[in-house]
């Protein structure tokens, strides 16, 4: 264990090696897919406000908060410390759990609003369902390579 660590293979990239590296280059795709729930949700028809209130919070929380994590691994703010490997690693636990409950509850939303609505609102949605899957497989991939490096530090 020890010589995995000492070779830098369990630690957090910094720089343009973010872009370069897995998990860390599933970050972008998380920004795009958050993104595009987000937008489709601010953009939808609310039949049930609590539950697209989840999440809108979800989709906007994760998108900032993975922004703000590419940008400190861009510019190197951890410094190699091992504390932010555990940061990594709860963080995209909670995200892919957060999004987890999000894509079942907008989906759970979309199925009810089937009647009563036009063909363009129901479609959004779906979407908004779909993109919201696409983005918790994202979260979960990244949350199971960093508790792996996590677990290895």
């Amino acid at each position: 264990m020890a010589p995995a660590a000492a070779s830098g293979g369990s630690s957090l990239p910094s720089g343009l090696a973010v872009f370069t590296t897995f998990p860390d280059l599933l970050f972008i795709l998380e920004f795009v897919f958050g993104g595009l729930v987000w937008i489709l949700i601010a953009s939808s028809l609310v039949p049930m406000p609590l539950v697209q209130g989840w999440v809108m919070f979800v989709s906007v929380f994760c998108f900032v908060a993975t922004t703000t994590l590419f940008v400190l691994y861009i510019i190197g703010a951890h410094g190699g410390e091992a504390s932010w490997v555990t940061l990594d690693a709860a963080y995209h636990c909670t995200a892919a759990l957060f999004y987890l409950s999000a894509s079942v509850l907008e989906a759970l939303a979309t199925i009810q609003m089937y009647e009563g609505y036009t063909y363009r609102q129901y479609h959004e949605n779906i979407s908004a369902v779909v993109f919201s899957y696409v983005a918790t497989l994202l979260y979960v991939a990244h949350a199971v390579f960093s508790l792996i490096r996590w677990k290895s530090s």
